[in-house]
Protein backbone atom coordinates (compact mmCIF):
# COMPACT_ATOMS: atom_id res chain seq x y z
CA UNK A 1 0.00 0.00 0.00
CA UNK A 2 1.12 3.37 -0.44
CA UNK A 3 1.51 6.71 1.06
CA UNK A 4 -1.58 8.32 1.64
CA UNK A 5 -0.88 11.96 2.80
CA UNK A 6 -3.18 13.54 5.35
CA UNK A 7 -5.65 16.19 3.92
CA UNK A 8 -7.30 19.30 5.44
CA UNK A 9 -10.62 20.59 3.80
CA UNK A 10 -11.08 23.88 3.20
CA UNK A 11 -14.88 25.12 3.03
CA UNK A 12 -14.89 27.20 -0.16
CA UNK A 13 -18.51 28.90 1.18
CA UNK A 14 -16.14 30.50 3.75
CA UNK A 15 -13.19 30.97 1.77
CA UNK A 16 -15.23 33.20 -0.41
CA UNK A 17 -16.45 35.66 2.04
CA UNK A 18 -13.12 36.54 3.01
CA UNK A 19 -11.52 40.04 2.29
CA UNK A 20 -8.39 39.69 0.02
CA UNK A 21 -6.58 42.94 1.02
CA UNK A 22 -3.16 41.16 -0.15
CA UNK A 23 -4.06 41.45 -3.88
CA UNK A 24 -6.87 44.10 -3.53
CA UNK A 25 -5.20 46.98 -2.21
CA UNK A 26 -8.40 49.15 -2.28
CA UNK A 27 -10.49 46.46 0.01
CA UNK A 28 -10.97 48.22 3.36
CA UNK A 29 -8.59 46.39 6.28
CA UNK A 30 -10.91 44.41 8.62
CA UNK A 31 -7.88 44.58 11.01
CA UNK A 32 -7.53 48.11 11.31
CA UNK A 33 -11.14 48.74 11.93
CA UNK A 34 -10.36 47.84 15.99
CA UNK A 35 -14.02 48.39 16.80
CA UNK A 36 -15.35 45.97 14.76
CA UNK A 37 -13.00 43.00 15.83
CA UNK A 38 -15.33 40.27 18.02
CA UNK A 39 -14.15 37.32 19.77
CA UNK A 40 -10.96 38.93 20.91
CA UNK A 41 -9.74 36.23 23.42
CA UNK A 42 -6.46 38.24 24.99
CA UNK A 43 -4.54 41.24 24.19
CA UNK A 44 -0.89 43.32 25.46
CA UNK A 45 -1.12 46.31 23.71
CA UNK A 46 -1.33 47.00 20.02
CA UNK A 47 -1.12 42.71 19.75
CA UNK A 48 -4.24 40.95 19.84
CA UNK A 49 -5.50 37.66 19.80
CA UNK A 50 -8.18 36.35 18.65
CA UNK A 51 -10.77 33.53 17.14
CA UNK A 52 -10.71 33.69 13.28
CA UNK A 53 -13.60 35.24 11.75
CA UNK A 54 -12.98 33.05 8.79
CA UNK A 55 -12.70 29.42 10.16
CA UNK A 56 -11.97 27.72 6.43
CA UNK A 57 -10.66 24.65 7.63
CA UNK A 58 -12.60 21.60 8.95
CA UNK A 59 -11.89 19.66 12.05
CA UNK A 60 -9.63 22.85 13.51
CA UNK A 61 -9.48 25.78 15.81
CA UNK A 62 -8.59 29.19 14.25
CA UNK A 63 -6.73 31.71 15.95
CA UNK A 64 -5.20 34.76 14.68
CA UNK A 65 -2.38 37.57 16.30
CA UNK A 66 -3.07 40.94 14.89
CA UNK A 67 0.23 42.03 15.26
CA UNK A 68 0.08 45.61 15.89
CA UNK A 69 -2.08 48.63 14.38
CA UNK A 70 -0.09 50.06 12.07
CA UNK A 71 -1.52 48.28 8.23
CA UNK A 72 2.09 49.19 6.74
CA UNK A 73 4.41 47.86 9.64
CA UNK A 74 6.31 44.45 9.62
CA UNK A 75 8.86 42.02 11.81
CA UNK A 76 11.54 43.59 9.51
CA UNK A 77 11.12 47.25 10.61
CA UNK A 78 9.40 46.87 14.24
CA UNK A 79 10.92 48.59 17.16
CA UNK A 80 13.09 45.52 18.83
CA UNK A 81 10.94 45.87 22.21
CA UNK A 82 7.71 45.28 19.93
CA UNK A 83 9.06 42.71 18.14
CA UNK A 84 10.51 40.78 21.13
CA UNK A 85 6.97 41.35 23.13
CA UNK A 86 4.87 40.39 19.88
CA UNK A 87 7.19 37.00 19.77
CA UNK A 88 7.08 36.02 23.33
CA UNK A 89 3.20 36.54 23.61
CA UNK A 90 2.81 34.26 20.43
CA UNK A 91 4.65 31.70 21.64
CA UNK A 92 2.38 31.91 24.75
CA UNK A 93 -0.21 31.61 22.74
CA UNK A 94 0.78 28.47 20.87
CA UNK A 95 2.18 26.57 24.00
CA UNK A 96 -1.33 27.64 25.62
CA UNK A 97 -2.84 26.02 23.03
CA UNK A 98 -0.57 23.10 22.95
CA UNK A 99 -0.97 21.98 26.51
CA UNK A 100 -4.54 21.66 25.95
CA UNK A 101 -4.00 18.16 24.87
CA UNK A 102 -7.07 19.06 22.88
CA UNK A 103 -5.61 18.93 19.29
CA UNK A 104 -3.64 16.39 17.81
CA UNK A 105 -1.17 19.11 16.77
CA UNK A 106 -0.77 23.02 16.65
CA UNK A 107 0.36 24.94 14.05
CA UNK A 108 1.94 28.72 14.14
CA UNK A 109 2.99 29.94 10.86
CA UNK A 110 2.71 33.65 9.31
CA UNK A 111 2.01 34.83 5.67
CA UNK A 112 3.94 37.97 3.98
CA UNK A 113 3.22 39.28 0.53
CA UNK A 114 1.28 38.54 -2.43
CA UNK A 115 3.03 35.03 -2.82
CA UNK A 116 2.84 34.02 0.79
CA UNK A 117 -0.57 32.22 0.48
CA UNK A 118 -2.31 35.16 2.47
CA UNK A 119 -5.31 37.18 2.08
CA UNK A 120 -5.00 39.94 4.49
CA UNK A 121 -2.06 42.62 4.18
CA UNK A 122 -2.01 43.72 7.59
CA UNK A 123 0.57 41.66 9.53
CA UNK A 124 -0.81 38.92 11.18
CA UNK A 125 0.19 35.64 12.54
CA UNK A 126 -2.02 32.42 12.35
CA UNK A 127 -2.45 29.40 15.54
CA UNK A 128 -4.23 27.11 14.57
CA UNK A 129 -5.22 23.42 16.71
CA UNK A 130 -5.77 20.54 14.09
CA UNK A 131 -7.62 17.90 15.98
CA UNK A 132 -6.92 14.92 13.67
CA UNK A 133 -3.53 15.73 12.15
CA UNK A 134 -0.28 15.27 13.35
CA UNK A 135 2.42 17.57 11.18
CA UNK A 136 5.56 16.52 12.94
CA UNK A 137 4.99 13.06 10.94
CA UNK A 138 5.76 15.37 7.54
CA UNK A 139 8.56 17.43 8.94
CA UNK A 140 12.67 16.04 9.18
CA UNK A 141 15.24 17.22 11.19
CA UNK A 142 17.59 17.26 8.57
CA UNK A 143 14.97 19.90 7.10
CA UNK A 144 16.93 22.36 10.18
CA UNK A 145 20.35 21.46 9.47
CA UNK A 146 22.59 23.95 7.34
CA UNK A 147 25.38 26.52 6.68
CA UNK A 148 25.96 28.22 10.09
CA UNK A 149 25.53 32.10 9.74
CA UNK A 150 25.83 33.10 13.79
CA UNK A 151 25.34 30.92 16.65
CA UNK A 152 25.71 32.17 20.24
CA UNK A 153 24.86 30.81 23.29
CA UNK A 154 21.31 28.09 22.58
CA UNK A 155 20.54 30.39 19.69
CA UNK A 156 22.05 29.43 15.67
CA UNK A 157 21.12 31.15 12.32
CA UNK A 158 21.43 28.78 9.26
CA UNK A 159 20.76 28.60 5.61
CA UNK A 160 18.95 25.56 5.32
CA UNK A 161 20.99 22.57 3.30
CA UNK A 162 18.16 20.29 3.03
CA UNK A 163 15.22 22.93 2.59
CA UNK A 164 11.44 21.37 2.83
CA UNK A 165 10.50 22.96 -0.71
CA UNK A 166 13.63 25.04 -1.72
CA UNK A 167 15.36 26.84 -2.80
CA UNK A 168 16.87 29.29 -0.12
CA UNK A 169 15.65 28.33 3.31
CA UNK A 170 16.37 29.64 6.81
CA UNK A 171 16.51 28.38 9.95
CA UNK A 172 16.14 30.07 13.48
CA UNK A 173 16.89 27.78 16.72
CA UNK A 174 16.22 28.95 20.01
CA UNK A 175 17.32 26.11 22.61
CA UNK A 176 17.43 28.58 25.17
CA UNK A 177 14.21 30.74 26.23
CA UNK A 178 16.11 33.54 27.60
CA UNK A 179 17.51 34.49 24.38
CA UNK A 180 13.96 35.62 22.99
CA UNK A 181 16.10 38.94 22.44
CA UNK A 182 18.25 37.41 20.39
CA UNK A 183 16.11 35.30 18.75
CA UNK A 184 13.51 38.73 17.78
CA UNK A 185 17.58 39.79 16.22
CA UNK A 186 18.00 37.32 13.91
CA UNK A 187 14.60 37.10 13.02
CA UNK A 188 14.50 40.31 11.89
CA UNK A 189 17.82 40.51 10.34
CA UNK A 190 16.41 37.08 8.32
CA UNK A 191 13.15 39.30 7.39
CA UNK A 192 14.91 42.51 6.23
CA UNK A 193 17.23 40.29 4.39
CA UNK A 194 14.78 38.27 2.27
CA UNK A 195 12.62 42.04 1.22
CA UNK A 196 15.68 44.04 0.47
CA UNK A 197 18.34 41.99 -0.03
CA UNK A 198 18.14 38.66 -1.22
CA UNK A 199 16.94 38.74 -4.65
CA UNK A 200 15.27 41.86 -6.77
CA UNK A 201 11.93 41.70 -6.95
CA UNK A 202 11.30 39.56 -3.57
CA UNK A 203 8.61 40.79 -1.32
CA UNK A 204 6.99 37.68 0.12
CA UNK A 205 7.82 35.00 2.38
CA UNK A 206 6.53 32.51 5.43
CA UNK A 207 7.33 31.72 8.95
CA UNK A 208 6.88 28.04 10.16
CA UNK A 209 7.41 27.56 13.93
CA UNK A 210 8.43 24.22 15.09
CA UNK A 211 8.67 22.52 18.73
CA UNK A 212 11.61 19.93 18.31
CA UNK A 213 13.96 17.96 20.69
CA UNK A 214 13.26 21.04 23.54
CA UNK A 215 13.71 23.55 20.83
CA UNK A 216 11.75 26.40 19.43
CA UNK A 217 13.18 26.61 15.78
CA UNK A 218 11.35 29.16 13.01
CA UNK A 219 11.69 28.38 9.06
CA UNK A 220 11.83 31.43 6.94
CA UNK A 221 10.82 31.03 3.17
CA UNK A 222 11.26 33.23 0.75
CA UNK A 223 8.52 32.94 -1.65
CA UNK A 224 8.43 33.06 -5.56
CA UNK A 225 5.99 31.21 -7.65
CA UNK A 226 6.25 27.45 -6.87
CA UNK A 227 8.23 25.14 -8.56
CA UNK A 228 6.70 23.08 -11.17
CA UNK A 229 9.24 19.96 -10.09
CA UNK A 230 7.81 20.52 -5.51
CA UNK A 231 4.32 20.78 -7.07
CA UNK A 232 4.18 17.56 -9.31
CA UNK A 233 6.92 15.35 -7.74
CA UNK A 234 7.72 16.57 -4.55
CA UNK A 235 11.42 16.86 -5.75
CA UNK A 236 12.93 20.23 -3.78
CA UNK A 237 16.07 22.19 -4.71
CA UNK A 238 18.96 23.57 -3.27
CA UNK A 239 20.70 26.64 -4.35
CA UNK A 240 24.28 26.61 -5.35
CA UNK A 241 25.03 29.53 -4.40
CA UNK A 242 24.39 29.00 0.02
CA UNK A 243 28.40 29.45 0.92
CA UNK A 244 28.14 33.27 -0.84
CA UNK A 245 24.38 33.86 0.54
CA UNK A 246 26.05 32.89 4.43
CA UNK A 247 29.06 35.98 3.35
CA UNK A 248 26.67 38.14 2.43
CA UNK A 249 24.67 38.26 5.57
CA UNK A 250 27.52 38.23 7.98
CA UNK A 251 28.66 41.30 6.07
CA UNK A 252 25.55 43.55 5.69
CA UNK A 253 25.06 42.60 9.10
CA UNK A 254 28.13 42.30 10.57
CA UNK A 255 27.52 38.66 11.99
Amino acid sequence: MGYENDLLFFQNNIGMEKPNSMVNRSTDCPFCDRDALTDILDHRGSILYLKNKFPTLTETYQTLIIETDDCHADISTYEKPHLINLLDFSIQKWEQMINTGEFKSVIFYKNHGPLSGGTIHHPHMQIVGLKSIDYNKNISDHYFRGLPIAEDDGLELNVSSHPIMGFTEFNIILRNKNRIAAFADYLQITAHYILNSFHKGCNSYNLFFYHRDGAIMCKAVPRFVASPLFIGYSLSQVSSNLEETVKKIKALYKL
